[in-house]
């Protein structure tokens, strides 16, 4: 199979999809791999390395996407690449399709086979694809949090941890998933006054054992919420419903009873966002102010720190890439439950439920359209 890796052009975006290891990963299996010139570089990766590695460095993009069997992404494919894509090719990515109409119809007319990164579920229902960047956001929640709390950023001029006689901010995290643990873990660490707030008793009695005591449990319901962000000093939005639009759970009326120079990171922003007064931001200008209330809305904030992030995706999309490509996709989804989960669009059609119901469009079954052998 040709696996073609294009340099990410989403601004702000200095990830790329493959690390030169993985490219050797792939050659070694009989594969060829056309990295665009200069598509490592945000993250420390030189073309010599690539070349190394065994793959072909293509300067021209087009030329990547016309000669390509599968297009292996970060983020999801912009006008242009849309524009590129074809029907029967495979693009392996982030997509987050119910947040985006035009991303949405444009990867349809392409007739693309389109494998989303973050619908891929194991059989006991976790996320292996959506977990790493997860873990990186909800920590990152917290860092871009607790610096745009300095008055020099506009925010309320707090230390997130206080000092003593001091008291510390307060910090209340909606959502108790991967990215809420993992923003619960850095707030409590720093010293914050955290609560973690989830509508799933099983979820709220294991964070109850496993964070610290600084860190208080409760249900998510619309009373705790109201309460819990009208005395904080930085809000997290860390909700996921897997493939649809993030519920609106923060309104712009609660936002509206927070202090002036509090916080709000909703790292839910690229689903559509948890909090009503939320909209997409960049590194470039990450932060704006509503009510009084500093906004931080990047969409790829794992972007930044485009290092960690890249060696963290790619350990792993790494294995399933490596089994679409020796198996071709259609065999390798047949094959695997996690793969046929990341199918959201084949042949013009929907095939994953949730991105159907977010624009109300016809949802088709996989199953429909393979056929799987009993």
């Amino acid at each position: 199979m040709i696996i073609g890796v294009p340099k990410e052009i989403k601004k702000d975006e200095y990830r790329v999809a493959l690390i030169p290891v993985g490219a050797e990963t792939l050659v070694k299996h009989g594969h060829k791999v056309l990295v665009e010139k200069g598509a490592g570089e945000g993250s420390g990766f030189k073309d010599k390395q690539y070349r190394d590695a065994g793959a072909s460095i293509v300067k021209d993009v087009k030329n990547i996407f016309k000669r390509s069997d599968m297009i292996i992404k970060v983020k999801e494919p912009q006008p242009s690449e849309i524009r590129m894509s074809r029907e029967g090719q495979v693009l392996f990515t982030y997509f987050h399709f119910a947040a985006s109409r035009p991303l949405t119809t444009g990867m349809l007319k392409s007739k693309a086979v389109c494998i989303a990164y973050e619908t891929m579920e194991e059989e006991d229902g976790s996320l292996p694809l959506l977990t790493p960047m997860s873990e990186v956001a909800g920590r990152m929640a917290i860092q871009e949090g607790a610096k745009y709390l300095e008055r020099p950023m506009e925010g309320r001029g707090i230390l997130l941890g206080g000092v003593p006689g001091v008291e510390p901010a307060k910090v209340t995290i909606i959502g108790g998933g991967i990215v809420g643990t993992n923003a619960a873990k850095m707030a409590s660490g720093l010293g914050a006054n955290v609560k973690i707030l989830d509508v799933d008793l099983e979820r709220l009695r294991y964070l109850s054992d496993v964070l610290p005591a600084n860190v208080t449990p409760m249900m998510s319901n619309p009373e705790n919420i109201r309460q819990s962000v009208a005395e904080s000093d930085l809000v997290v939005g860390a909700v996921l419903l897997k493939g649809a639009k993030a519920p609106r759970l923060v309104t712009k009326d609660m936002i509206r009873t927070m202090k002036d120079g509090a916080v709000v990171v909703d790292v839910a922003v690229d689903q559509g966002g948890c909090i009503e007064t939320i909209k997409p931001t960049t590194h470039t200008k990450p932060v704006y102010i509503k009510y009084g209330v500093v906004h931080y809305g990047v969409a790829n904030m794992p972007g930044a720190v485009a290092r960690t992030s890249t060696y963290a995706l790619t350990n792993a999309t790494l294995p399933y890439a490596l089994e679409i490509a020796n198996k071709g996709w259609e065999e390798a989804a047949k094959e695997d439950w996690t793969v046929w989960t990341g199918v959201n669009m084949l042949e013009g059609k929907i095939t994953d439920e949730a991105v159907a119901t977010a624009f109300r469009r016809k949802y088709t079954p996989l199953e429909e359209i393979i056929e799987i052998e009993e």
